[in-house]
């Protein structure tokens, strides 16, 4: 008896079927910043220059090692200005990544509050001209004096992944950046409006994944805790 095989369907749609994530794909694996020191958490900082929490680097060694191991070794890496991204990047590599070097991108920055940095929490709402967001300090077209409105955070930022996008064809890019910038690049990814995108919930130390494939962007993950392993 002959046996014979069909060939294999030609790959289409770039189905995510399997366990691992293909090579080949311009892929952004998007990470926000470890928790920042708990008197900076009392006030409105947005792309003001805070510090990470030490304590939280020890206590949080663990996921700091899941995260190393959980990105593509062969990444270019980027951040954006403000040391907490530098110092959450620092801690990857100590945990097993390895030393890489990190190109700064501004456009990856938090929002700018402007002249409302520094400002308490309670204090906010009395400044604000439009009903606060539900899941953010404000609503995505508040403009704070100085500063600038989630509208114009999606806008650098859409501008920022295009950019890369086009810099790193078929390869895969990791940036440590901000829980509204990373907002941003869902906005841009889902082509939806920046009040939406602020839905999202994006942790300190979660893991977002976009893609742009043919010169169109989908979602891979989006908040992602990578687990430590359990002890054997």
């Amino acid at each position: 008896m002959t046996i014979t095989t069909a060939p294999s369907p030609k790959p289409h749609g770039h189905f995510l079927d399997a366990p691992r994530l293909p090579r080949g794909i311009t892929r952004f694996w998007l990470i926000r910043h470890a928790l920042v020191n708990p008197t900076d958490r009392q006030f409105v900082y947005g792309s003001q220059d805070v510090v990470i929490c030490p304590d939280d680097v020890i206590r949080s060694r663990p996921t700091y090692e899941a995260i190393a191991e959980r990105l593509p070794q062969d990444a270019a890496w980027y951040a954006s200005p403000l040391s907490r991204t530098h110092q959450t990047a620092q801690a990857i590599f100590d945990a097993g990544y390895g030393q890489r070097s990190i190109e700064i991108d501004p456009r990856l920055s938090e929002q700018s509050m402007g002249d409302w940095h520094g400002l308490p929490h309670g204090d906010l709402p009395a400044r604000l001209t439009r009903i606060a967001h539900r899941f953010w300090s404000i609503a995505a077209a508040e403009r704070p004096p100085q500063g600038e409105s989630m509208l114009d955070v999606c806008a650098r930022v859409a501008h920022a992944l295009d950019d890369l996008a086009d810099r790193h064809p078929g390869s895969d890019t990791v940036i440590v950046s901000h829980g509204g910038a990373i907002r941003a690049a869902l906005a841009h990814a889902l082509d939806i409006h920046p009040d939406t995108a602020l839905r999202f919930s994006i942790q300190n130390l979660a893991l977002s994944i976009i893609e742009r494939i043919d010169g169109h962007w989908r979602v891979v993950g989006v908040n992602e805790l990578p687990l430590p392993r359990a002890p054997l």
